[in-house]
């Protein structure tokens, strides 16, 4: 089915050349981008027609599901009673909403969402009445970000994350639901905290710090004295993932890495501060942790070279077992039944976009609640993803470094083939085989192969991985594209004259440093939202990121490494791009803002260079409504095709 608002695009915008000169059409305004045609439009439709479904909670009762979906131009939450059912929508704004979590109050008729204005980040909550449909703000409505944490055991207060005080730092407050607008602030440290659980008796609270992504802290925060003490101190660096009290309070069952390259899930005992490892037999990442109302059961994820692995534990003896028979793919979440023996999970593979599914943990009986529309197309039609591992340059204890990649292959192309290197943002992201209908088309009707690498500083393949890139070892990561760009050439199936690089976010400064180091051997580069000057970005970046962004790239304010990394930003290396650039921008973006993407613009015209340029007045770090996405897409094609298929 054909949505109104592609229909309406198409109608809008019929094959038009928007020239080299700034054009603004609505909320977008282009340059250097040529006439793209009716046509390629409408091959497009239905790939971009593609929905995905996503669980957010439980009604209290557990007799319904809240979910989110885009049916028009922006997600919003719908509610769905029973699996194959219809998706009922109740929220209807602009602005797509990110989040929902029902008050557990078994008479409570009211859930907590949260919303930004254009792609801002400055997120505010919002209590939505089921019983009439009516929303109220319950933050503070400035430029703030707020987010809700936990709620309580006695299931009428909550605790919520807000900058509100400063517009810097993360603090946390509670709210009971008689009241919900009245927060009081019970931790103001400085930094970013986070809220993980309640204690059985909710006078006390798991709170953590995050310093980095390799560093993170825990503590036990008294709600009623402000006393906060930590858990587990240490002189190594540690990062958590997640933690939970026990059913008596007496331990915690936590995820971190210390002594330990991967996250592992672990008991902690209060009393003695003995530690115990749960999960040592899995060589592979823990990344969530759940637990069930009487805290007698838990669920975890793994993530197994990009893959996620469920599991149920039994927290008396903290034995676990593995749920098998899901289909392979990525897990987003899971989330017991309020009463049942029962899993919500939100899963995704290849070729099936998100759906949500229940999982009976009596008799793992797996059930599809969602059956998300892939635009009229065969699910089988979809790209699937082969794991790769190509050789870089560096040694591991004498042995090549391996970079694990995945590969999705074109089904029907004959001849060697040009490839599309699509670089995840982070830096700590990583490439999953999630499904993309936009890497399908690539590989469908344009035969274009795609490679997603993760290379060194991506999360998922331990700690020292992940912190291979920090700092002054900043480049490293670019010579494992570097890598898989000599790997390219060397497959018979693979036209190594014809490599295209594209990137978001982080990934958009691997774009651009891609074709500084490797213009020669490029076609072209797409940068979405990305870092073209790493000293200009810190200084730029909204105040609530710097710290935690210094710790990663390195502080600008050293003199030793401002000169180090305006020596590595592309924005003064410009010489060195002789190859064609995308460059694609949200023009209210709080994390990489829109003057990265204008710099870099102004450069490469500057030197006579080819560059099309995209911004969106209404979108922040990457396009979110679906008629910026479309037209984004379309303009990607079209640059592919003049740049990279000719």
């Amino acid at each position: 089915m054909r949505l109104a608002s592609s229909i309406g695009l198409i109608l809008l915008l019929p094959a038009i050349s928007f020239g080299q000169g700034p054009v603004t059409k609505g909320n977008l305004v282009m340059e250097g981008i040529p006439e793209i045609p009716t046509s390629l439009m409408e091959k497009m439709n239905q790939y971009q027609n593609v929905r995905s479904a996503s669980f957010e909670d439980w009604a209290p009762d557990g007799n319904s599901i809240l979910m989110s979906t885009r049916f028009g131009e922006t997600s919003q939450l719908h509610i769905i009673d029973h699996p194959g059912g219809a998706r009922k929508q109740i929220t209807f704004f602009r602005e797509p909403v990110s989040s929902g979590s029902f008050c557990p109050a078994d008479t409570s008729n009211c859930f907590i969402f949260s919303r930004d204005a254009g792609g801002n980040e400055f997120a505010q909550l919002y209590l939505f009445n089921t019983a009439n449909g009516s929303s109220t703000l319950i933050s503070d409505g400035g430029r703030t970000q707020n987010s809700i944490s936990q709620w309580s055991n006695s299931r009428n207060k909550f605790v919520s994350v807000s900058t509100r005080r400063n517009g810097k730092d993360y603090d946390l407050y509670l709210s009971d639901m008689s009241e919900p607008a009245k927060a009081k602030l019970i931790l103001q440290e400085g930094g970013s905290w986070g809220a993980t659980d309640f204690s059985p008796d909710d006078k006390q609270l798991l709170v953590s710090k995050f310093t980095s992504a390799d560093k993170s802290q825990l503590f036990l925060l008294n709600i009623e004295t402000g006393v906060l003490k930590e858990i587990n101190p240490s002189k190594e660096d540690i990062s958590y993932n997640n933690a939970k009290f026990t059913a008596n309070g007496k331990g915690i069952l936590m995820i971190n890495n210390q002594d330990n390259e991967f996250k592992v899930l672990k008991y902690y005992d209060i009393a003695t501060n003995k530690t115990t490892v749960i999960t040592d037999k899995i060589k592979w990442e823990v990344v969530g942790l759940g637990l069930n109302k009487a805290r007698t059961q838990g669920v975890f994820i793994t993530n197994e070279d990009g893959l996620s692995g469920l599991y149920i534990l039994n927290t008396n003896d903290l034995s676990y077992r593995k749920i098998n028979g899901i289909p392979e793919g990525v897990i987003s979440g899971a989330k017991f039944h309020p009463t049942k023996n029962q899993l919500a999970i939100g899963l995704n593979t290849a070729t099936s976009p998100g759906d949500i599914f229940t999982l009976s943990l009596d008799n793992n009986n797996l059930v599809q609640w969602t059956y998300s529309e892939v635009g009229g197309l065969n699910n089988n039609s979809f790209a699937k993803a082969t794991l790769i591992h190509y050789p870089t340059f560096d040694l591991v204890q004498n042995e090549p470094r391996l970079i694990p990649a995945f590969y999705y292959k074109p089904a029907k192309a004959t001849g060697k083939v040009p490839v599309v290197i699509n670089i995840h943002g982070g830096p700590e992201g990583q490439s999953r085989p999630n499904f993309s209908s936009f890497i399908s088309y690539m590989t469908n009707e344009m035969g274009i192969a795609v490679i997603s690498p993760n290379v060194r500083g991506s999360s998922g393949y331990g700690k020292s991985y992940l912190k291979a890139d920090n700092g002054y070892l900043r480049e490293e990561s670019v010579k494992d594209i570097g890598a898989l760009i000599e790997w390219i050439a060397k497959q018979p199936e693979l036209d190594a004259s014809r490599i295209a690089v594209y990137g978001g976010s982080y990934g958009g400064y691997m774009v651009l440093a891609s074709l500084t180091h490797f213009n020669d051997k490029l076609r072209c580069g797409i940068d979405v939202v990305g870092i073209s000057n790493f000293v200009t970005f810190l200084n730029n970046t909204e105040e609530y990121r710097r710290d935690l962004r210094r710790v990663e790239y390195g502080d600008e304010r050293d003199p030793k490494m401002n000169a180090f990394l305006q020596k590595i930003s592309p924005t003064n290396n410009i010489d060195k791009i002789t190859k064609p650039l995308f460059i694609i921008q949200g023009q209210n973006d709080p994390r990489v803002p829109v003057t990265e993407a204008e710099q870099m613009k102004t450069k490469m015209q500057e030197k006579g260079g080819k560059v099309w340029y995209l911004l969106a007045k209404d979108e922040g770090h990457g396009f979110r409504k679906k008629t910026n996405s479309d037209f984004m897409q379309w303009s990607i094609v079209k640059f592919l095709e003049e740049n990279l298929l000719q």
